[in-house]
């Protein structure tokens, strides 16, 4: 059961969790691994790139005759066992995208959060006009104490997409080592595991709700 708190910190009430996040999808844990798999892979650019022993400069001429000098025979100063030779098996640029389906990224994103709600560690921030000004205050506010939020749990603070307190809260949250900030259109399953704790805005919080307590619910 979330709770539902003020700008100062102070515990309003306590709020039912929504029932699609109230299951078990302990049988989704692939899901899981597969979605965060696709969201670490899809960013990487995949340009990493050598060069064959046929595509490295120079080599063309036999460095020594093949008998009477004592040495092993060698065909080329470029062959792989040669300094500045070709690389074996080296990488060539590639992509790393990986697909998943619509269903089960929705699928994996829902048992992820669902955990996050079993193990309360879902907060609501019911602030409404967000007026928090000092990084200290925002710090108090997440973790009681700008002293404790050096030692306190990773919590990641997401807003609504279009809330106009998200600016403010990204300026706040970037001189706390262990806060994230994001909005609900960039929240992935990744950042919901990578953090031990998540508080949305009540906007965010309503928009996640909404959305995933529709017709399209796991």
């Amino acid at each position: 059961m979330p709770k539902v708190i003020d700008a100062s910190g102070n515990v309003l009430r306590q709020e039912e969790t929504p029932g699609v996040f109230a299951r078990d999808y302990s049988e989704k844990a692939h899901a899981i691994f597969r979605a965060v798999h696709r969201e670490l892979a899809n960013p990487r650019a995949g340009t990493a790139s050598t060069k064959k022993r046929d595509e490295v400069r120079g080599g063309g001429r036999k460095p020594w005759r093949q008998k009477g000098t004592g040495r092993a025979r060698q065909g080329s100063i470029r062959s792989p066992q040669w300094t500045h030779g070709g690389v074996v098996f080296g990488p060539q640029p590639r992509s790393y995208v990986s697909d998943l389906n619509k269903k089960e990224r929705r699928a994996a994103f829902v048992a992820a959060l669902a955990e996050r709600f079993r193990d309360d560690a879902v907060t609501v921030l019911d602030a409404g006009d967000f007026a928090i000004e000092k990084t200290a205050q925002f710090a108090a506010l997440l973790f009681g104490s700008a002293k404790e939020a050096k030692k306190g749990p990773t919590t990641l603070v997401v807003f609504g997409r279009d809330e106009n307190s998200g600016e403010q809260m990204h300026r706040l949250g970037r001189n706390l080592r262990k806060v994230g900030i994001t909005h609900t259109g960039a929240l992935d399953v990744k950042d919901v595991l990578r953090f031990s704790r998540i508080v949305f805005t009540a906007q965010a919080y309503s928009q996640i709700v909404t959305t995933y307590s529709g017709n399209g619910a796991v």
